[in-house]
């Protein structure tokens, strides 16, 4: 018990800047699920080519997530030595980077578009995927430009004011689903064109919502300062890329594992998909979840570094660990208790719902993994260390697990669920070699230059 007291004041300042991002997370979460339920309802096969371009976009859009989040220890660093002016500065050159990345990105997907009949979809599923498609890639400058706002506060432990944006936007989205999938109020049934148009919509709001408040509120008044008077600068604008460029790798080669073996699994047919689909829907909520708590974990890291408070720097660590284990095994029981009936809530298609229950166990089987590589990537990042963060998950993530998912899924002929095989052994090997690095280089409490 006395060890556990120790860590008493960090579990209590993880959970005061983790529940906001959570919840916020959740609401993302939901939106997912809501999404995936609604179109699942209207039709199978919209929920398969829903499966198919969210698989796909999940890849750049957790990228780009991952390249904002290397915004918040910069802006935790300085925040903690109170120099709010250079705070605002940052802001503004995330904002010019992060719109530049949103037209890479653009341009990426762009060219996947054009190509997407070469990826060995279901015939069927092409007229679905192209125009679903085409409203998410309109959406990833705006998606960019909501995450420089968002890491701002992070870093800034306003974990609040994103969590409420956030929320509102998803209920917008969650409504505008109902009317547009289904046909309400006058309007013709659009299907999945309906949750892509609604998605859009949600995503520009957001960004919208964020940029009014940070002009307008008391809040951000000093830092609206520093904003305003500063001027695009190459030092900040490669520290930026520095960071940002690692962490989304290190993010963009998890979900490429989710992405890549997506595609994989389109070459088993439709039902395979939609099950697929039905299974990354449920797992984003502990990823999410976990997440949340492991943003939290960065932002008390680098506060610490920027103090130069290095005794304390190891500690929200083992903190946030224990907290995200917690949540882990909370996690496992609920899907466990949910395994025979959970699937229903997307689909009526017997078929799909026997993966789902079947899938259950090995989604169970990486939550461990998942909270191991979430919580000490995220304390890497706190401290900056993140080549070495990036480095692991590529071994990790593209030249283990992906031949794991290949062999089991076809050369051992273990179809869908040979292929989800691959996840816990990636996700745990990853965890536990970014355990590794982390200890190693904090050793004696103090990060290792």
């Amino acid at each position: 018990m006395n060890y556990f007291h120790s860590y008493k004041e960090h579990y209590r300042s993880l959970i005061r800047l983790g529940i906001p991002i959570v919840i916020g997370q959740i609401g993302i979460v939901v939106v997912g699920l809501a999404d995936n339920i609604m179109i699942g309802q209207f039709d199978t096969l919209h929920l398969a080519a829903a499966s198919f371009v969210n698989s796909a976009f999940n890849i750049p859009i957790l990228f780009g997530l991952g390249f904002s989040y290397g915004l918040t220890p910069l802006i935790g660093q300085y925040f903690g030595r109170r120099d709010k002016f250079h705070v605002g500065q940052l802001l503004r050159n995330s904002l010019l980077v992060n719109f530049c990345i949103g037209l890479l990105l653009t341009l990426i997907m762009g060219v996947v578009w054009l190509n997407i009949d070469q990826l060995g979809q279901p015939e069927e599923l092409l007229p679905l995927i192209r125009p679903y498609f085409s409203l998410q890639l309109a959406s990833l400058v705006f998606v960019m430009l909501f995450n420089s706002f968002k890491q701002f506060a992070d870093g800034i432990t306003d974990t609040r004011t994103p969590m409420y944006i956030m929320l509102s936007a998803n209920v917008l989205n969650i409504a505008g689903n109902y009317i547009l999938i289904y046909g309400k109020f006058g309007l013709p049934a659009l299907g999945i064109v309906g949750a892509g148009i609604s998605t859009l919509a949600a995503r520009i709001v957001m960004l919208a919502a964020f940029a009014i408040l940070f002009y307008r509120s008391v809040r951000y008044r000093r830092y609206l300062a520093g904003y305003k008077k500063s001027r695009y600068n190459l030092p900040d604008i490669l520290s930026l890329n520095k960071m940002g460029w690692m962490v989304g790798i290190q993010m963009g080669l998890e979900t490429a594992l989710f992405g890549l073996t997506g595609i994989m699994i389109g070459w088993l047919g439709s039902i395979a998909l939609a099950a697929h689909q039905i299974m990354i829907a449920i797992s984003t909520l502990g990823f999410m979840i976990y997440y949340g708590i492991g943003a939290a974990i960065s932002v008390r890291i680098s506060h610490f570094f920027g103090q130069g408070d290095l005794v304390n720097v190891r500690r929200p660590t083992a903190a946030g660990f224990h907290l995200i284990l917690v949540l882990a095994l909370t996690a496992s029981v609920l899907f466990l208790s949910s395994q025979n009936f959970i699937g229903y809530l997307f689909t009526t298609s017997p078929e799909v719902t026997h993966l789902v229950s079947t899938l259950i166990i090995i989604l169970v089987a990486y939550q461990f993994g998942d909270a191991l590589q979430i919580t000490y990537a995220n304390s890497l990042r706190g401290i900056g260390d993140v080549v070495s963060m990036a480095v692991i998950s590529f071994v990790g993530y593209l030249l283990i697990a992906l031949p794991v998912c290949y062999l089991c899924g076809f050369i051992l002929k273990g179809g869908i669920t040979g292929i989800w095989i691959g996840y816990p052994v990636g996700l745990t090997l990853t965890g536990a070699l970014l355990c590794i690095r982390y200890y190693r280089r904090t050793r004696n409490g103090a990060p290792l230059r």
